[in-house]
């Protein structure tokens, strides 16, 4: 007997046939996808595509928790947590820290930030170190992101006109799953003489203003913090007032993988500064600090008063910023660094050190330069006489070295390089030259020892008519620097500039005294106008003339960078400065960079050049 086919088994059976007859995809099997695709299904995560990784998501489907994760994150992660102890511990302590994370992006509850940072934690530094697992599976990266991203939101106390600030005082916080304790450090963190105030996060801030973004990728908290003096910082001259600086906070959890377990955690709060301790130790592993150079670097200029110093230190000669009065004009980036070579910038006219950032940014961003080097910084009023500017420049790397090394111990801080822009060229050379008595022969034909002057102005007239090498300045490198003067201070820009410039106060009385010694000598009226920076820019300056003539004292290195907007060499010039006054003999270098223009410190071939000779300067292969 025939059996019959019901209607239903017919049309299934004639969709089947149909469907291979079309070459319909079998159940299992693989689709062509974009190489985009296939990237976001192997190594997305919750940081670059805000869903679980391949790996946590592994454990959501292997549980039977995707969709009680997705209606209830808490109740389905308890149940991942209560498998803890067993022989996936580590694989759960990772997802347990993805997931809860991705939890806290939809509700933005800080308890579940910290739970991610802490289960990352646990994930990263068990108490069994032979368990620590692959280490080129990904998960370990993404883990100290989680411990770095979920411990800074945790500890987030709210945003300020300053940015997101992160409460690092000790106390208790509540976890998903129990409770948190913050115990305080062990020391005091003091950043150089000083106490941090106010840390704001820099993960949430997007730089603007530099080419590259240098990250020293580690574990920690990357912040930057204003400082607040104590009683031993009083006599600290170095680090400009009212200035943030970088450091890195890091909470050290105690037997975390059992803390996790039964809710209950406990952390001690650690502060570094990254630049003098770039790692720590931790499970009996070196574990790089977290570090954001690039963003700490931006974060402190962004509305800092050095910008408005430009112009104004140009027109008005006794105008200071920064407590600039108290060192000479001579700033460090960071505290003073023992062993460290420092790296002196000097800007040009009208300018500012901010005008260094960009090329401050890539030597910072480089592990090798930054190991071996301190950046200093000296801010000047640039209509100011050059050789009055050149003297507070010479009396404050004395003085630095004085202070910070008395006993001549820090051979490093001995082995000075400096580096001038423009202006700064001229005072950068008034560091290596011996002048004898030839710019106070241009001034008057009588002895200097015996010229009638007051105590009061003849000291002032001797530290800027004088000049010997600095011994501790083994190196220099010159950029866009007018040796024989700039074709503007010739011109009508310059004869503007001049009216622009008032005369400082210290030179008013020395003015008329210098006055009357050339009149008893019948070298001129009883009216002696001492010279602004734009006149001592004027080829036919006689105090121009004369540096250009002094050589470079022996055993000091010079270099030369030089932009030109075109080529031929001999009628180059930058819009400033042409390239014959640029050009000096002996150098041990000169590079020239074409097409380029006067404010070539921000050049992507000048930082080179300085990386370059930074580079021979330590012997860094």
């Amino acid at each position: 007997m025939r059996k019959s086919v019901t209607l239903p088994h017919a049309v299934a059976t004639l969709a089947l046939l149909a469907s291979i007859a079309v070459g319909c995809a079998t159940p299992v099997g693989v689709d062509r996808a974009s190489q985009s695709e296939v990237d976001d299904q192997l190594s997305g995560n919750v940081l670059s595509t805000g869903k679980p990784s391949s790996f946590s998501s592994v454990y959501l489907e292997r549980l039977v928790l995707r969709e009680l994760y997705e209606e209830n994150p808490r109740e389905a992660l308890e149940k991942l947590r209560a498998g803890l102890g067993g022989p996936d511990e580590r694989g759960r302590l990772f997802a347990l820290s993805e997931l809860w994370f991705g939890a806290a992006q939809k509700s933005g509850d800080r308890s579940e930030y910290l739970a991610a940072a802490i289960c990352a934690y646990a994930f990263l530094f068990p108490s069994d170190t032979s368990s620590t697992g692959p280490l080129y599976d990904g998960t370990l990266r993404l883990a100290l992101d989680l411990y770095n991203r979920g411990m800074t939101e945790g500890l987030k106390n709210g945003e300020t006109e300053e940015g997101t600030e992160v409460d690092l005082t000790p106390r208790s916080l509540p976890l998903p799953f129990g409770i948190f304790t913050l115990e305080p450090a062990e020391t005091e963190f003091r950043y150089g003489t000083y106490r941090i105030a106010h840390p704001v996060s820099l993960v949430d801030e997007k730089i603007r203003g530099l080419r590259n973004r240098y990250r020293r990728a580690g574990i920690g908290l990357a912040l930057v913090a204003r400082v607040d003096p104590t009683s031993s910082s009083a006599g600290e001259v170095w680090l400009p007032t009212n200035s943030k600086f970088p450091i890195t906070a890091f909470v050290r959890l105690h037997d975390a993988v059992a803390g996790v377990a039964r809710g209950d955690v406990h952390g001690k709060l650690e502060v570094y500064d990254a630049d003098d301790v770039p790692a720590i130790q931790l499970a009996q592993r070196t574990v790089p600090l977290e570090s954001e150079p690039s963003a700490a670097l931006a974060y402190r200029l962004e509305g800092a008063p050095v910008w408005d110093f430009e112009i104004a230190g140009f027109r008005r000669p006794d105008f200071s910023i920064l407590g600039a009065d108290k060192n000479k004009g001579l700033f460090f980036l960071n505290p003073y660094r023992r062993g460290r070579v420092p790296v002196v910038f000097v800007h040009g006219t009208a300018s500012s050190p901010a005008r260094w950032a960009e090329m401050g940014n890539e030597l910072l961003g480089d592990p090798r330069i930054a190991s071996h080097y301190q950046l200093w910084f000296f801010i000047y009023n640039s209509g100011n006489p050059i050789l009055q500017s050149a003297d507070n420049l010479r009396e404050g790397l004395k003085l630095a070295v004085h202070d910070l090394d008395p006993d001549g111990t820090d051979a490093a801080l001995r082995d000075m390089v400096v580096i001038g822009h423009s202006q700064g060229g001229l005072l950068t050379k008034l560091m290596v030259v011996k002048s004898g008595t030839a710019f106070w022969d241009n001034i008057s034909n009588q002895p200097f020892e015996s010229a009638d002057f007051s105590p009061d102005l003849k000291q002032l007239l001797s530290r800027a008519m004088f000049f010997d090498p600095l011994p501790f300045v083994k190196r220099v490198i010159f950029i866009s620097t007018p040796h024989r003067g700039s074709y503007l201070a010739e011109n009508w820009l310059g004869m503007l500039a001049r009216r622009l410039v008032n005369t400082p106060m210290a030179l008013t009385r020395l003015s008329l005294e210098v006055g009357k010694l050339r009149a008893r000598e019948g070298l001129g009226g009883s009216k002696f106008r001492p010279p602004t920076a734009v006149d001592n820019m004027d080829w036919s300056n006689p105090g121009l003339r004369t540096l250009y003539s002094l050589p470079i004292a022996p055993g000091v290195h010079a270099h030369s960078i030089i932009p030109v907007k075109s080529l031929p060499l001999e009628t180059g010039e930058d819009g400033v400065v042409r390239y014959e006054s640029a050009h000096i003999e002996p150098v041990e270098s000169e590079l020239v960079i074409t097409p380029a223009s006067h404010s070539v410190q921000s050049n992507a071939e000048a930082i080179e050049e300085v990386r370059r000779v930074l580079y021979e300067h330590a012997a860094i292969k």
